[in-house]
């Protein structure tokens, strides 16, 4: 497996898995994922050298244009996070895809749920925004599971059904709270109306583990997502399932190099991690929606195979 050196959008150098070894591109087995996946960071590189390696540069925001489709990132704090020295993957996923084809806006927005990435007007600012053509990857759950009523007020009802519960919240105000089913199915409902395409995805991974083995999913968010987006007709992205394996692969003790200040939230080499991991997720949809907006760099990262595939 041969290593070399690939520039990112800011230009910063990162090493990446040259594809030109023997039989690299057509490995998709979770270990050789994994290894691919790390090799994408330099500071988990640095990590299994035991050298030093730079921080990854966040990559540079162009003003969006409007003659190109436009992806958008939509989520939470693992997505869109710069406090205390973590990194959402909404960040270095831009790099992944070639600007001059099409433009990657991280709309992620820190401490939401889909509850409240509603309530709050965040979805009503993509809304104006998007037009037909465009994408929409939409990756909920992480706060979905907090209090209806107290604290932040951020959680939804459990499930995918229709049942609604009226909260007085903190600031004495009212609000009919859906269950998370429903946020993310009006999400799919808007997107698909204007003529673009929702992509739902899993949530990443939490820090934890038990005899070997990581927690794949807080709750039961990954199994609503993908039970959601096979009732909608949308295509689905295991995240979860995906990094999970990546972690497994590497093993617990070279995973905390991936995680930042707590069992949640990435360090920038985890960001990286996890932005490769949801490109080898696209790159496994049915049509490859996504092959001609890559750039280079994605070329580096196989398609990601389940069990079942294989």
């Amino acid at each position: 497996m041969k290593m070399r050196k690939n520039s990112t959008a800011s230009g910063s150098e990162r090493v990446v898995v040259s594809s030109r070894g023997p039989n690299v591109a057509g490995r998709t087995r979770s270990l050789p994922l994994a290894v691919l996946l790390l090799c994408l960071s330099p500071f988990v590189c640095a990590a299994q050298t035991g050298g030093l390696a730079p921080l990854p540069t966040p990559p540079v925001q162009r003003p969006a244009n409007p003659k190109l489709p436009t992806l958008f990132v939509v989520g939470d704090s693992t997505a869109n996070n710069n406090a205390n020295g973590g990194k959402g993957w909404g960040d270095p996923f831009v790099a992944f895809f070639d600007a001059s084809k099409i433009n990657v806006l991280n709309r992620a927005r820190a401490g939401r749920s889909s509850r409240t990435f509603l309530t709050e007007g965040l979805w009503d600012k993509v809304l104006q925004d998007l037009k037909a053509g465009d994408f929409v990857l939409i990756q909920f759950g992480h706060n979905d599971g907090g209090p209806l009523d107290t604290g932040r007020a951020r959680g939804s009802l459990p499930g995918l059904g229709e049942e609604t519960k009226e909260v007085t919240k903190p600031d004495g105000t009212k609000e009919v709270v859906h269950t998370f089913g429903w946020y993310n199915r009006k999400f799919i409902a808007d997107v698909k109306a204007k003529g673009a395409t929702p992509i739902l995805l899993s949530l990443t991974v939490r820090n934890i583990w038990k005899e070997g083995k990581v927690e794949r999913g807080s709750g039961r968010f990954r199994q609503w997502a993908e039970e959601l987006a096979r009732a909608e007709g949308v295509q689905f992205v295991d995240v979860t399932t995906i990094v999970a394996d990546g972690y497994e692969a590497l093993g617990q003790e070279k995973v905390k190099a991936l995680f930042g200040p707590d069992h949640t939230h990435t360090s920038p080499a985890g960001a990286e991690f996890n932005a490769a991991a949801v490109v080898a997720g696209l790159k496994a949809l049915k049509g490859d929606p996504f092959e001609k907006y890559f750039s280079p760099l994605a070329k580096d990262v196989a398609a990601y195979k389940t069990a079942r595939s294989k």
